[in-house]
C-alpha cells in the first residue's frame, strides 16, 4: 500500500507502488477494492446506544454488536461494515443520522 508516496507494505511483483492507486483500467479492478465503514470513538454517545445502533442498523447479534462497540472503546474505531462505496456510503450516512461519528475508506 502507498500512503504519500511511501511504501508500507511490499510486494515481490510490485512494479511503481507509487503510481498503484493512479493507475486503474477499468471499473472490474475498482470493484475488487472493497469499500469500508468505520465508526469513531466520540465523548457523548454510550456505550450502550452504540451497541444499540449496530444491532438496529446492521442486524449484527448483540455479540457482534457489543464487540465493535467495545473495538470503538478501546481502539478509538471500529470497521463495522464492508461492500461497495456506494454501500458504505449509505451506512456511513445512517450512522451519522444515529448521531454517531464515521467515515468510509478503501479496505486494506
Amino acid at each position: 500500500m502507498c500512503h504519500h508516496g511511501r511504501v508500507t507494505t511490499a510486494s515481490p511483483v510490485e512494479v511503481d507502488p507509487g503510481v498503484e492507486q493512479d493507475v486503474t483500467p477499468d471499473d472490474v479492478t475498482l470493484a475488487d477494492t472493497p469499500w469500508v465503514t468505520v465508526v469513531w470513538n466520540d465523548p457523548i454517545n454510550l456505550m450502550s446506544y452504540v451497541a444499540y445502533v449496530f444491532q438496529k442498523y446492521f442486524g449484527y447479534s448483540k455479540k457482534k454488536a457489543e464487540k465493535l462497540m467495545l473495538e470503538v472503546h478501546r481502539d478509538g474505531k471500529s470497521v463495522v461494515s464492508s461492500g461497495s462505496r456506494e454501500e458504505m456510503e449509505r451506512d456511513v450516512q445512517a450512522m451519522h443520522e444515529y448521531g454517531l461519528w464515521a467515515t468510509l475508506s478503501k479496505s486494506d
